[in-house]
């Protein structure tokens, strides 16, 4: 089973918390994009942590220096995952690593624009990353790139860490994405474009949580399938009953007998021999 993450972009604080509350029921985690949180900043982690407590919440900060002392003030207020460049010193890494493990919450390390993603993947892991974070951005997706030759060669690794997809990711290729490997699946708008941002959210976590595009429709008909089911059960008992038996005839009493004759009165005793 994938995690399901839904990219929150929009510069609008209350627009923001609107569309979250939208899906958040239908996604596992909330990520605070990183427009969103340079415009809004961290009252917006602080209201989305008060308000959806069930939801993971990633702040897509893109640390590029100061590792600890920048993503800090984020894990306290509530983070449970902060993003760190892969261009950034090793040094940088390391210090939003130690304090994600300080506060027992998560560190993902975005691999965009890394020039030796393998190489860079391997270091990181290393030193404890616990998400590696492929990512196709927009500029590359309008050029027409892609996410998944970098998350086969993350995955064909094996290095034990989570691997989170962002780039493109719909419902039509949230199963793709999931068999190569990925445990975090990243949609923005996918869902935020959708015209039922909900209805799109709970269609890609339905697959990406092993069901199918059409699980929850098959949901929402079982109980009727299952009605229907039993009336074909139960006709089809009706119609094997036997019929009830004829009531029996009425049987005419006997006609009464009429009593025989008495017996002939005793012969006289013949007379005797001559």
């Amino acid at each position: 089973m994938a995690q399901t993450q839904m990219a929150l972009d929009s510069l609008d604080f209350d627009g923001t918390v609107a569309l979250a509350t939208k899906v958040a029921p239908h996604v596992d985690i909330l990520e605070i994009g990183t427009p969103c949180i340079k415009h809004n900043g961290i009252k917006l982690l602080e209201t989305l942590r008060a308000k959806f407590p069930k939801n993971k919440i990633l702040v897509d900060l893109k640390t590029m220096d100061a590792g600890f002392y920048e993503a800090e003030p984020f894990y306290k207020a509530g983070a449970d995952i902060c993003t760190v460049l892969g261009t950034a010193d090793i040094g940088t890494i390391k210090g939003v690593i130690d304090v994600a493990n300080k506060y027992g919450k998560k560190a993902q390390v975005d691999l965009i624009n890394v020039a030796d993603k393998k190489a860079r993947t391997i270091e990181v892991a290393k030193l404890g990353a616990h998400i590696i974070g492929v990512h196709t951005g927009l500029d590359q997706q309008a050029a027409g790139q892609t996410p998944f030759n970098d998350l086969s060669m993350v995955a064909g690794l094996k290095l034990g860490v989570e691997i989170s997809v962002a780039g493109g990711v719909k419902a039509t290729t949230t199963q793709q994405v999931k068999d190569a490997g990925a445990t975090i699946i990243v949609a923005g708008a996918a869902i935020y474009g959708a015209k039922d941002p909900a209805a799109a959210a709970a269609e890609i976590t339905a697959i990406a949580h092993g069901g199918s595009a059409s699980a929850g429709g098959v949901k929402k008909l079982l109980p009727w399938l299952i009605a229907a089911v039993v009336a074909l059960v139960l006709l089809s008992v009706f119609n094997k009953a036997p019929a009830p038996a004829d009531a029996p005839a009425e049987v005419a009493p006997a006609a009464e007998v009429a009593p025989a004759d008495a017996a002939p009165a005793e012969a006289a005793p013949a007379e005797a021999a001559k």
